[in-house]
């Protein structure tokens, strides 16, 4: 009886000590996605403050433009601090299609390629949307080894009992995936 009692403590002990281990590990998995997101949110919000600057200087050489532009301030006229981090990601697709067409205009006007400010801020926007892809990988890849865990057997109990949650990856939508056909 004596023995038996022994092996159910022993038991009883690695199943808690396993539940501590895969608990720590899920919270350094969320708290790794967590520094992810901010990473790409810094991007994201450098991205956001630079579109109203090419906007107003594409729109000083494309007054035909209208529809494109406004489609593009639409989705930059909500107050990026007050959104959260899903509400960021799915504006931020959008406005992604929207800054295609945007950059695709410039094949359009001549004068409006020439300009320095065009130049400056597209080339700005370039190394931002750089900086947005490599982070994106970070996060993806974050969010990837946080879902495996969540969802593989037998983590995925300590998970469930604990409140993880699968997270959702920064994908692109199809509307960008199609090539840009600008028609004046």
């Amino acid at each position: 009886m004596e023995g038996l009692l022994y092996v159910v403590f022993i038991v009883v002990a690695v199943l808690v000590i396993y539940g501590l281990f895969v608990y720590n590990k899920l919270v350094k998995l969320d708290n790794l996605v967590k520094e992810a997101f901010s990473t790409m949110d810094v991007y994201l919000k450098k991205r956001w403050d630079l579109v109203p600057n090419i906007v107003e200087v594409v729109k000083e050489y494309s007054k035909y433009e209208k529809e494109t532009l406004e489609e593009v301030v639409r989705f930059r006229n909500e107050n990026y601090e007050e959104l959260d981090g899903e509400k960021k990601l799915r504006l931020n697709k959008k406005m992604e299609s929207g800054i295609v067409k945007l950059m695709a205009l410039s094949e359009s006007y001549p004068d409006l390629k020439a300009s320095k400010n065009y130049v400056d801020l597209s080339n700005e926007l370039s190394k931002i949307e750089e900086d947005i892809a490599n982070s994106r990988k970070y996060y993806n890849g974050a969010v990837r080894m946080m879902n495996d865990k969540v969802g593989m057997f037998p983590s995925n109990i300590i998970a469930k009992l604990c409140g993880f949650k699968v997270k959702q990856m920064f994908e692109i939508d199809e509307s960008s995936r199609e090539s840009v056909n600008v028609e004046l």
